[in-house]
């Protein structure tokens, strides 16, 4: 697949709907940990079992993820297999940017 040219305005949408996109998947997160330290799992094993998840989770680009514009076509794939963002979340960008993530999401990694 070769690589594409990251235009100024996809550029400037990324960096603008990123923090957003991140707070919301990381409000998921903490939701889905909520519900988990609520159930009749025993203590320690909540403990031990969020430790784990939250240094997993902290890697995640809905999460975490470094900016640089040669890499918004792999960051969006990647935010969409993540489940922080959908096809939708995709409007706005050039039809070349979003057909590169639409080809890059359907590749078997």
């Amino acid at each position: 697949m070769p690589a594409i040219e990251i235009k100024k305005s996809d550029w400037k949408l990324f960096r603008e709907r990123l923090p957003g996109w991140q707070e919301k998947y990381m409000e998921q997160l903490v939701k889905e940990y909520a519900d988990y330290l609520q159930s009749d799992v025993p203590a320690s094993t909540k403990f031990w079992e969020m430790e784990k998840r939250i240094k997993e989770d902290k890697h995640r680009p809905g999460v975490l993820l470094s900016l640089e514009k040669k890499n918004v076509d792999f960051d969006l794939m990647r935010l969409m297999k993540d489940g922080a963002i959908e096809e939708k979340d995709l409007e706005g960008f050039s039809q070349e940017l979003i057909d590169r993530v639409i080809e890059l999401y359907n590749v078997k990694w």
